[in-house]
């Protein structure tokens, strides 16, 4: 259906809607983006201290790591009760709630891609002059990148699906316009809200894969290199 008879029947697809609620749209994608953004950049920054610090022997990865886990496991409403009090019905509420989520998935692949540092690069570096900080910044931390990247996509498309969730306190993004339209059945509401939620965390990962992509050539090298290396198997019967 066209025009307003599409709002009138209740459609699923309605386009009369998407012109009609167009900077109510726009608002809540800012906004969901922002929430998104933020909250991911915290997590990191506070992931890779985190990973360092596990990193320093079993005695501190098996706290580290199970701390992180059962962060994860808090449900949302739980969570948002218990950090209420320190900040409050704000914005600052939802990413902290999401910055403690995205921990999980962070710190393992941080761990991960600095575990995975050959020994012989470190002591190479060591053998050059490298301090700990120069050794940190110039040669662990890069060649950690895919790791740490892969890691980063993920906790990005999990953290925008998880932001609607902020829509039970006002500051969910897209969430906001899916929880009072499911209430309400309004069904061009929700399925246009979850529909861009879908093509933020795609839209998010792939330009999350093309900054990885340009970070870290020498896998693309690498990967060329094998293909090339790996010998052909001739066909049956030849």
């Amino acid at each position: 259906m066209s025009g307003q008879n599409c709002l009138v029947a209740n459609d699923w697809i309605c386009w009369d809607y998407v012109t009609s609620r167009s900077r109510e749209l726009t608002d809540a994608t800012v906004e969901h983006v922002w929430i998104t953004g933020v909250s991911v950049l915290i997590g990191l920054l506070v992931a890779v201290p985190l990973a360092l610090l596990a990193r320093r022997g079993r005695h501190w990865a098996a706290p580290v790591l199970t701390f992180t886990t059962l962060l994860y496991t808090v449900p949302s409403l739980a969570m948002f009760s218990l950090l209420l009090p320190v900040f409050g019905l704000s914005a600052a509420l939802v990413v902290t709630g999401l910055v403690l989520y995205s921990l999980t998935i962070l710190v393992r692949n941080a761990l991960a891609g600095l575990e995975a540092v050959p020994e012989e690069v470190r002591e190479a570096a060591r053998g050059m002059g490298y301090g700990p900080g120069r050794l940190l910044w110039q040669v662990e931390l890069p060649l950690a990148l895919p790791a740490l990247l892969a890691g980063v996509r993920i906790a990005t498309v999990s953290t925008v699906a998880l932001t609607t969730v902020g829509s039970i306190v006002g500051k969910g993004g897209l969430g906001n316009l899916i929880a009072p339209a499911v209430s309400s059945s309004f069904k061009a509401q929700v399925l246009t809200a979850s529909v861009l939620c879908v093509l933020l965390a795609l839209a998010a990962d792939l330009l999350l894969l093309g900054l990885q992509r340009l970070l870290t050539p020498w896998t693309r090298a690498g990967a060329r290199d094998g293909a090339r290396a790996r010998p052909s198997v001739p066909a049956k019967g030849a």
